[in-house]
């Protein structure tokens, strides 16, 4: 049963109630920090360590924290984790954290964290709520990080630029150049090509989950194979 709850947990962060896909929560960071793989990739990590660190923290507290004060004491919890992400930022990744800027901070304000913390963490115990804080945080990430990938391959035409910034000088090399002697193309890498692609990505997944739904509508409606029965009426005699 244990296994089973996760594996839920797993499939409801991922993809069926994705943050950023389903439930359009943290849209702000999610459309002004994803103009390249590296920053989206940052941002992402940030935000599973905050979500991560909430959920486990409210998960404790659940039983001590009256209904009057239980939303103030998640943002401070909250704003207490987002603090400590940034200070580590400008300790380790100072540059990165210069490009991102104000969407550190503004990690406070996220929905999906403040939502995950008050609609599950407040009512399950700590295991479950880590996990779940972790899965949600890796939807949201993984959108970020492909929606990154797509506006800089077709903004700049290059792959994982600047991944130096993040991960050190091991990273230096990490540039993949996937159309030589591309022309910018600023329209992709302004907000207003955030918010095509992002399109394109919840179209691309109504798609995917619609041929999903009809292939388990015909294999629900398709007859079960089996013998055929014969039915005999009527006496048997010699």
């Amino acid at each position: 049963m244990a296994s089973t709850r996760f594996v839920d947990i797993t499939k409801e962060g991922l993809w069926h109630n994705n943050p950023g896909l389903v439930q359009l929560l943290g849209l702000c960071p999610l459309l002004g920090v994803s103009s390249t793989a590296v920053n989206a990739l940052g941002l992402g990590i940030a935000t599973i360590l905050v979500l991560v660190g909430s959920n486990f923290a409210v998960s404790l507290i659940r039983s001590a924290v009256t209904d009057a004060v239980r939303l103030p004491a998640f943002v401070m919890i909250i704003a207490a984790l987002t603090t400590c992400i940034e200070l580590l930022m400008q300790a380790f990744t100072f540059e990165l954290y210069q490009i991102l800027g104000i969407f550190i901070p503004l990690i406070v304000t996220n929905c999906a964290i403040l939502g995950r913390a008050d609609a599950y963490a407040s009512k399950n115990p700590v295991l479950p709520s880590v996990i779940d804080g972790f899965m949600m945080g890796l939807g949201f990430a993984l959108v970020l990080l492909v929606l990154g990938m797509l506006r800089e391959l077709v903004g700049y035409g290059t792959l994982f630029a600047g991944m130096d910034l993040l991960l050190g000088p091991m990273a230096a090399d990490w540039r993949i150049v996937v159309f030589p002697n591309y022309k910018d193309v600023l329209f992709v890498i302004l907000p207003p090509g955030a918010f095509l692609f992002m399109g394109l990505l919840i179209a691309v997944k109504n798609v995917i989950d619609g041929v999903v739904k009809d292939r388990a509508a015909a294999r629900a409606a398709k007859p079960a194979v089996g013998g055929k029965r014969v039915r005999v009426t009527g006496a048997v005699g010699p």
